[in-house]
């Protein structure tokens, strides 16, 4: 079981470190518009929607990687106020509620993206690029959310079992 939790939290991290060049491809794209849009007087078409697109997709895709780095917004200061055993009792609560979340996110972001597909759908904008691949990132995104939760909330029910080694 451990060799599954290890590869859920090595294709989290590579996954992760992998997206993070995507915010410098943004930030390009961001510089090159607004240089040539105050600079040269020569908007482009596409900066704008790449830039939304590559923002929209690291967001989604860095979420497992943060879990597994143990990044996401919790409330320290006062779980660490408590016992082994009960910090294990939030974390089973707080995975539980990611796991449910995930499982919502990755069933409508399927429905998302395959109607998207069906309809071959495009943006707005004057290029008319397809939708459907980042709205299919959501999903992935979702799904790799997912995964890591679950090999951390498994993790947590061994702990649990296992107790701590300071409170014998």
């Amino acid at each position: 079981m451990e060799r599954v939790l290890s590869v859920i939290d090595k294709t989290s991290r590579i996954v992760g470190e992998s997206v993070s060049y995507l915010l410098w491809i943004g930030a390009a794209m961001l510089a090159w518009e607004v240089l040539s849009r105050y600079f040269f007087n020569a908007p482009t078409v596409w900066a704008h929607g790449y830039s939304q697109r590559i923002f929209g997709s690291y967001f989604i895709l860095v979420g497992a990687y943060t879990l597994v780095q143990d990044g996401h917004v919790r409330i320290d200061l006062v779980i660490n106020q408590y016992p082994f055993r009960v910090r294990k009792v939030f974390d089973l609560l707080n995975y539980g509620f990611l796991l449910l979340w995930s499982s919502v996110l990755i069933r409508e972001g399927w429905l998302f993206f395959l109607e998207s597909w069906q309809l071959r759908e495009a943006d707005e904008m004057a290029l008319a690029h397809p939708v459907y691949p980042v709205k299919f990132i959501l999903f992935a995104g979702a799904v790799l959310i997912m995964l890591q939760g679950l090999a951390m909330f498994i993790r947590s029910v061994a702990d649990l079992i296992k107790g701590d080694k300071d409170e014998s």
